[in-house]
């Protein structure tokens, strides 16, 4: 198994990470269009996991006004249990603590309940109540660094 994690740089990789998006929360999850796609792109720090050379998932992080949000976890449907959401999570980690502006503000992520158990290995624990986003329930998570 060759699992690898980059950070995207180039057009084409972004559109690798927006195919893979698309699949998971539009056509599975039946988030509206609108909805997956927002304002942050441009200003999101975006990786893509690849298998071999096939891309197989992605996240993004951006800086907000309460922290440093993580969002848009997707993997392919054959790829996953396959530890990609957790190469993902590292990538992802160790380019926010790298970043220059990372001053360890809070991290945060709004976790689909499914997904928990990942977060929850990497340090997140649930804050405040479950709550709907695209008729999905999610819980918002947290870690101090």
């Amino acid at each position: 198994m060759n699992l690898k994690v980059i950070t995207i740089q180039q057009k084409e990789d972004l559109d690798k990470a927006f195919k893979i998006r698309g699949e998971v929360f539009i056509e599975e999850q039946k988030v509206p269009r609108e909805e997956e796609y927002d304002a942050f792109e441009e200003e999101s720090v975006h990786y893509l996991a690849l298998f071999d050379t096939e891309p197989c998932g992605t996240c993004r992080w951006r800086f907000t006004g309460e922290g440093i949000k993580l969002e848009r976890f997707a993997v392919s449907k054959s790829y996953r249990n396959i530890k990609v959401g957790s190469a993902l999570m590292k990538a992802c980690l160790d380019g926010i603590s790298n970043h220059e502006d990372f001053k360890g503000q809070l991290l945060y992520l709004n976790a689909q309940i499914e997904a928990m158990p990942l977060y929850t290995k990497f340090g997140f624990q649930p804050t405040g109540n479950t709550f709907l986003e695209c008729d999905i329930v999610h819980q918002k998570m947290t870690k101090k660094v």
